[in-house]
């Protein structure tokens, strides 16, 4: 503490280390959680799911933890796990941050379900544009079914994976107040 007329003194390397993890945590957990998604075991791909998931709550409920290189980060390791056209899952990504920024001021004090009913919409902007992606690139129409289980899939894990980042978001804030 410092004493008056006198300036703080820097923070020690703990601390600093402290406030570096605080900062990269959203952002390298979701890159786990991309990484353990990613995984073959015979089920549709978790992988789009766990990364809009990620982007996007943590762009609104701790946007200093996820900036735009972090969620470009996030995009472009999914389309390398997910084998996507490169840019593809970027720009989605991107896009995604973005909004959930612009609705920050109206959401973050919002009850779960109209979060939630905000993620839905997300999510099916989201899906729609990877499958317009998808068929520009391709120069074919993909098969509808993938993009609409992939948009249950995004929906439906959305409260699971937001109840885990909301504990790891509170975790977080009561570090920040002890500090």
């Amino acid at each position: 503490m410092a004493r008056p007329g006198r300036p703080a003194s820097a923070p020690g390397p703990v601390a600093r280390l402290d406030a570096l993890a605080r900062a990269a945590g959203p952002s390298v957990a979701t890159a786990s959680f991309m990484i353990l998604a990613a995984a073959p075991v015979g089920l549709p791909s978790l992988l789009p799911a766990v990364a809009l998931a990620g982007v996007f709550f943590w762009s609104l409920f701790r946007p200093a933890s996820m900036p735009a290189p972090a969620a470009f980060g996030l995009g472009l390791l999914q389309d390398l796990l997910g084998f996507a056209p490169l840019g593809s899952g970027v720009l989605v990504l991107l896009l995604t941050h973005a909004g959930a920024l612009r609705a920050r001021r109206v959401l973050a004090r919002r009850s779960f379900l109209l979060v939630w009913l905000a993620y839905c919409g997300f999510a099916a902007l989201a899906v729609g544009l990877g499958y317009l992606l998808q068929a520009l690139l391709g120069w074919a129409v993909p098969p509808a079914f993938p993009a609409f289980t992939q948009l249950a899939l995004t929906i439906g894990l959305y409260p699971l994976l937001a109840w885990l980042m909301a504990r790891a978001h509170r975790g977080m804030q009561r570090a920040e107040a002890l500090a």
